[in-house]
């Protein structure tokens, strides 16, 4: 890519991470197509257990957010 076309750290994010979005969007809704019990069987405690592990990943990429460790630094 050119440097007249080099984008932003700004628009690089926007541009990656709609695209991600989208995907994790589309993921979420194909899982709940899952949930047809004409094609499925499954137990409510295989549902809680995925929508534990889902939940807890949605915390763990906000708290990313939040809190940036690469920039900490070590004090006593």
């Amino acid at each position: 890519m050119s440097e007249s076309k080099k984008l932003s750290k700004g628009e690089a994010f926007k541009k990656i991470a709609e695209r991600r979005t989208i995907r994790v969007l589309d993921s979420l809704r194909l899982l709940g197509q899952c949930s047809n019990k004409r094609s499925y069987e499954y137990t409510e405690g295989q549902v809680q257990k995925i929508f534990r592990e889902i939940r807890q990943a949605v915390r763990d990429a906000e708290q990313r957010f939040k809190t940036s460790k690469r920039n900490s630094r070590f004090k006593l």
